[in-house]
């Protein structure tokens, strides 16, 4: 039985470093946000930096690790077995909730999932023993005060870190304003030495100070000297800032990257417990049930030693540190999800990851009424003043491809790092994600980083994230309490069960990430080139030929899908026909993300080719939808047919289309051959034959008429229809290609000479 135990503890382990990876994939990432956003140095710089944070919090974490241990159960009433379910249970769920997200496109938080993992399966272990034994009572069972007080940290850390954010944000930009180099130095070292008294009040005093590493007679003398240390520390940091200054350093850029190391280490010793908290129980659990269990039974030995705090070896730690700066390295995915928090708070226009919802829109509604009732309420010269302050216009940046600037960046870090250090020194294990990522949307929306063309996508995507992570709660609480309830009553053979689907889930994750990412990047790496271009004519270019790319595959799905839609009509393919409905629906998705992608490059172009182009731009663009909207009319009766079994087309049907699909196929072939070459010999002629074959299939369409209305019986009406159906939609199909290829040679063809030289 024990060697059984002992399997568990080693899965439990392997999970761990898998947790690891993931997790720091997922949320290490956004403490390299800001300094990544505003390209203060080069990303091995960067990374460096945050290594060194990960490295020293990672080894000074201890203290949280009794979360998993006594943070929400109370391990003194659970015995060994019961221990060591409850810890299967967390990291199983973990990894399904995590595949489940994923495989979604939701954002998670490894914080919240741990402690509503905890919660789900204690929970349900507390009652299925409260029902067995009416001694015990959930009291007994559960710490429900520390719980409730995790939990409260965890959701009001939103709020708060949104409006500190916002409002240290607006007064630093009051301040500073966009043109920060040109002000006074003072000003900017009093800032650096704010900054950096803040960081060692919370990190080194706060932290380290009650570290178990560091001797009493220090912990009593930072206690005891806390005032008199700080106004060492403002004086001495705020001296060297100024000399760092006249040296030609840019503070504010030094700010970032000790602001980079403090986040790290705030992470590192806050989520470390979310990754190997558990884990690292369960070997302790397994370590005492082996060395003072004396044959006792793994249901009767009781887990005493779970209620003292954790003494975490440095080396697991170390190792945990070890592998964290490893995935942060290495993990292509780690590099790319800094993207959504960059996007939703960059200082420019940019691709919209996210559309509009009716909540976002009414929120944006009122604070725009809001905000304007309240600016009326001050004198004109200080509403002109105030704005002056914020003239983006002047904007100073390291870097042409930064999304904001070094004075932002500098405050995202410092109040993240100093939320995050503050809950942590007591005991809360505060979602790095949560705090760092509102941080950074409230001071856009103080920079005025939302305007009013995009305050409601970037409200929409905070909304999209916020939802995500209670929706992770839930489904975080309710998994867990179902798969330990499962445990509890199946035994060993469903958690062994449970191990090889989680196993499974993690190859099937893995692949379908990889398949995901080679998608994201094909797609978006043509509009990233565009927008970090500057020159209005090499925007020109590059946007016609992403319109061209567009166009091109467009057209090529289109016919694609035609086929796929007649012949599984023909054959009665309903599985064929589904995964074309799938398909149509997420290119009409995709279609639309391409088309604001070209807005934003139009409006970057020359505008005199931008207005003469715009028509032709637009009737491009809605070809390109309408080919999805004319094959879902077309599909959606095929469909309905084939799937409810209704009787098969004719043969003297498929006959008589026969003709004109090839026809279509020719046409089309040749118009996707010319856009995608940008050559348009054929350009006449296949108009030509598409207006012949429109003209064919109206014979064809009139023809089926008379014959429906002479037919002997009813039998074969559903098929008729669905077959009328088909003609009409095919002529509509022929003139969608008709408009796609007349606006692309429109669009494509040279500039007039009065608009080059213009």
């Amino acid at each position: 039985m024990e060697t059984i135990y002992l399997c568990i503890v080693v899965f439990l382990l392997c999970l761990a470093v898998f947790d690891l990876f993931v997790g720091v994939s997922n949320d290490a990432v956004n403490f390299l946000q800001s300094a990544v956003g505003a390209r203060v140095a080069k990303f091995r710089t960067v990374l460096i930096i945050a290594s060194a944070g990960v490295i020293l919090g990672a080894v000074m974490s201890t203290g949280m690790m009794d979360v998993a241990r006594h943070g929400i159960m109370m391990p003194d009433h659970y015995s060994f077995h019961q221990v060591m379910t409850i810890f299967l249970a967390v990291m199983v769920t973990d990894v399904i909730v995590l595949d489940m997200f994923n495989s979604l496109g939701m954002p998670t938080s490894t914080t919240i999932s741990l402690v509503f993992e905890l919660l789900g399966g204690t929970f349900m272990l507390a009652f299925l023993m409260v029902l067995a034994d009416n001694k015990l009572s959930y009291g007994d069972l559960l710490n429900s005060n520390q719980a409730l007080k995790v939990i409260i940290a965890i959701f009001v850390s939103v709020a708060i870190s949104f409006f500190v954010g916002l409002a240290v944000m607006w007064v630093s930009r009051i301040v500073f304003t966009f043109s920060y180099q040109k002000h006074s130095r003072y000003s900017i070292a009093i800032f650096g030495g704010i900054a950096f008294t803040a960081l060692a009040y919370f990190i080194f005093m706060k932290g380290l100070g009650k570290s178990p590493y560091i001797p009493d007679n220090i912990k009593d003398y930072i206690n005891n000297n806390t005032n008199f240390l700080l106004l060492v520390t403002f004086v001495a940091s705020t001296a060297v800032m100024e000399i760092l200054h006249l040296l030609k350093v840019n503070i504010f850029s030094f700010t970032v990257l000790m602001g980079t190391f403090a986040l790290a280490m705030s992470f590192a010793g806050n989520d470390l417990v979310n990754f190997i908290g558990v884990p690292l129980a369960g070997l302790d659990s397994y370590q005492d049930f082996h060395a003072n269990g004396g044959g006792a039974s793994p249901d009767s030995f009781m887990m005493t030693s779970l209620m003292s705090s954790a003494k975490t070896p440095p080396l697991y730690l170390m190792a945990a540190g070890v592998i964290m700066i490893i995935a942060m390295a290495t993990s292509k995915k780690a590099r790319n999800v800094i993207k959504t928090s960059v996007d939703l708070a960059r200082q420019d226009e940019g691709d919209e990851m996210f559309g509009s919802n009716r909540a976002a829109r009414a929120i944006v509604r009122s604070s725009q009424s809001f905000i304007e009732s309240v600016a009326h309420l001050f004198p004109v010269s200080v509403r002109q003043w105030v704005n002056s302050r914020f003239n983006s216009e002047d904007v100073e940046l390291t870097d042409d491809k930064a999304a904001f600037d070094v004075v932002r960046a500098a405050v995202n870090l410092v109040v993240a790092s100093m939320l995050i250090t503050f809950g942590t020194n007591h005991g809360l294990p505060l979602s790095t994600t949560y705090v760092t990522f509102m941080v950074a949307m409230g001071s856009s929306l103080a920079d005025r980083a939302w305007s009013r063309e995009s305050a409601v996508f970037r409200v929409t995507g905070v909304l999209s994230v916020i939802g995500g992570w209670f929706i992770t709660a839930g489904a975080a609480f309710i998994t867990c309490a179902l798969v330990c309830m499962c445990m509890w009553f199946g035994g060993i053979v469903v958690q062994v069960g449970f191990m090889v689907l989680v196993v499974f889930l993690l190859w099937r994750s893995d692949r379908k990430y990889k398949r995901k990412q080679q998608e994201a990047k094909e797609s978006d790496d043509s509009f990233r080139l565009m927008m970090r271009t500057r020159d209005p004519e090499l925007v020109w270019e590059m946007l016609r030929k992403h319109v061209r790319d567009t166009q091109s595959r467009t057209c090529s799905l289109a016919l694609e899908e035609y086929n796929n839609i007649i012949n599984s009509f023909n054959s009665q393919n309903v599985k064929q026909l589904r995964r074309t409905d799938k398909r149509l629906r997420k290119s009409l998705g995709l279609l639309k993300k391409l088309r604001r992608q070209e807005m934003l490059g139009l409006k970057r172009s020359p505008q005199e080719l931008a207005i003469e182009r715009n028509t032709w731009f637009h009737v491009g663009a809605n070809s390109d939808q309408q080919y999805i909207y004319t094959l879902r009319r077309m599909l959606n009766p095929v469909k309905e047919h084939v799937d409810n079994n209704f009787n098969p087309v004719p043969e003297a049907y498929i006959k008589e289309y026969e003709p004109v699909m090839r026809t279509v196929n020719d046409l089309m072939k040749m118009s996707c051959e010319e856009i995608e070459s940008g050559r348009y010999d054929q350009y006449r002629s296949i108009l030509a034959e598409a207006d012949v074959c429109k003209d064919q299939l109206s014979v064809v369409r009139k023809k089926h008429i008379t014959r429906m209305q002479t037919a002997q019986d009813n039998k074969n009406m559903q098929v008729d229809m669905v077959y009328l159906n088909i003609l009409q939609e095919t002529q509509q199909f022929l003139s969608v290609m008709r408009h796609q290829l007349r606006s692309a040679k429109k669009f494509m063809e040279d500039a007039p000479r009065e608009l080059a030289s213009a």
